[in-house]
């Protein structure tokens, strides 16, 4: 079931006035009604892996209760590798088994020697990267003594399961999220109508400005040897604002609906592209995801204890396997590979936290130097999105390639290229809007909450229209497929 989708928009009003108006009395009746609508959502996609997601539940339930009764250290370690090690066997045979294989294979023909791979021909199930995550983190914590197991089967699958965040994150932590679900909910009109608005918002970034961009951006990518380089550099910046319109949008809708339900999900975007260099754009960008690898990950490597050495291992390792958690291919791993690169001088420099406040913070406009470090920083973000977007490594440095030739000064130009003007327009209105609401937690949070009501409601009304007007093809949010 998807956000953008007939079907989710009359089962989330259903679920909304169950939860408010027949369960409302106990919170308990409520979290049973969220397991109960999130497993249906979730079975809308494909039932036969509710199975696995229901396995990996009990899984990390059990495993971090017998952690939390374990006599020794021994003991606990067990019931602790048990769950790592079955957590990520899951995730390496549904996501990576055909790519090690094909890529040991294709390495071994390089030698004279031809064996035929034994493949699975499986389906990726739909959030096992986010759900994994979700666990691992959970069991991690009750390891490391930073919290109790949860006793209660209920709660916890709700944790792990609650529709908004199931398919595509963000990434919680069981010490932000569990305590909500374990405590009496009371409907408050003002965040209700705050959750609609942020949902608004993210189905416009989503119909409007990903599903238009993303159009273009295909007809570009997969016919890039018949363009030139000015017109392969529009699709790179289409693609650009698909991903962002898009996993951003889903984030939004996200947050919007669990704030309908009086929960609060943790932010996972923060206008990435006004960051004036890497790092920042790292701590706006799927921050969830980030702060994963950061707590889990780099700080256990040793962090930035160890010296300037053990800094850039440690960074190069982060990267490296954020960009294989996205995906089977050696493009994801290429394109984290160029991020621990743009990164690396602000950490040689020890300057990786030098922009921690917004851009701009209180002014209209950027300074000279503000504008030209978020020109640089969005530059090579879209030029690394080049690999990502890219099915093969070769086809990314064709793309490249063309992009840096005689053609770049031509002017772009492709097949139904005059449609594309209105979805320019169209972002450039998205830029503008983001700007100005780029001290929020969303771009329309406030936006004319000091003009007369009839101001907001026109705005709302125009991205209606809008939504309407240019609705694109009803695709799925492209991190399913994480």
């Amino acid at each position: 079931m998807l956000f953008n989708s007939l079907s989710y928009a009359i089962f989330l009003p259903i679920v909304f006035l169950l939860y408010w108006f027949v369960f409302n009395k106990n919170y308990k009746y409520q979290n049973v009604l969220l397991l109960v609508s999130s497993y249906f959502f979730y079975a809308c996609w494909d039932w036969r892996f509710l199975f696995l997601l229901i396995f990996s539940t009990l899984l990390d339930y059990f495993t971090g209760i017998k952690m939390s009764e374990a006599k020794n250290i021994g003991n606990k370690k067990f019931w602790f590798w048990l769950s790592i090690s079955v957590n990520l066997g899951f995730l390496g045979v549904f996501k990576y088994y055909n790519f090690f294989i094909d890529s040991f294979s294709d390495a071994i023909a390089n030698f004279g020697l031809h064996v035929n791979p034994w493949t699975l021909k499986v389906i990726l199930p739909v959030g096992i990267s986010f759900y994994t995550f979700h666990g691992l983190s959970y069991v991690i914590d009750i390891y490391k003594d930073r919290i109790k197991a949860e006793k209660n089967f209920l709660d916890y699958s709700v944790f792990v399961c609650f529709f908004p965040l199931l398919v595509a994150g963000p990434i919680e932590r069981a010490t932000h999220l569990l305590p909500q679900i374990q405590r009496k909910r009371t409907f408050d009109y003002n965040r209700a109508v705050d959750g609609l608005r942020q949902i608004l918002w993210g189905l416009f970034k989503k119909v409007v400005i990903a599903d238009n961009c993303a159009y273009f951006a295909n007809i570009i990518f997969d016919n890039a040897d018949h363009y030139s380089g000015s017109t392969l550099v529009l699709g790179a910046l289409f693609f650009t604002f698909q991903i962002y319109g898009d996993f951003s949008g889903y984030s939004d809708i996200a947050l919007g609906t669990a704030r309908l339900f009086g929960i609060d999900l943790l932010k996972n975007f923060a206008f990435p592209y006004f960051s004036r260099d890497i790092a920042e754009f790292w701590r706006r960008w799927h921050i969830s995801l980030s702060s994963w690898f950061r707590d889990y990950l780099y700080i256990p490597l040793g962090g930035s204890k160890g010296g300037t050495w053990m800094k850039v291992r440690n960074t190069f390792i982060i990267f490296l396997v954020s960009g294989f958690w996205h995906g089977a291919n050696w493009t994801f791993i290429i394109w984290g590979l160029l991020n621990a690169i743009y990164i690396m001088p602000s950490i040689i420099f020890n300057t990786n936290r030098a922009n921690l406040d917004m851009v701009a913070s209180g002014k209209y406009i950027p300074s000279f130097k503000e504008f030209f470090q978020i020109i640089t920083t969005f530059t090579l973000t879209v030029f690394a999105w080049i690999f990502f977007r890219s099915n093969t490594v070769g086809q990314a440095f064709a793309y490249i390639s063309t992009i840096f030739s005689s053609s770049l000064f031509t002017i772009p130009f492709f097949k139904k290229g005059t449609l594309s003007f209105p979805i320019i327009i169209l972002v450039v209105f998205f830029i503008i809007i983001e700007w100005r609401g780029r001290e929020q937690n969303y771009a329309i949070e406030n936006m004319f909450n000091k003009k007369p009501f009839y101001y907001r409601w026109t705005f709302y009304y125009l991205l209606l229209l809008l939504f309407f007007l240019f609705a694109g093809s009803n695709q799925e949010f492209i991190y399913f497929q994480f």
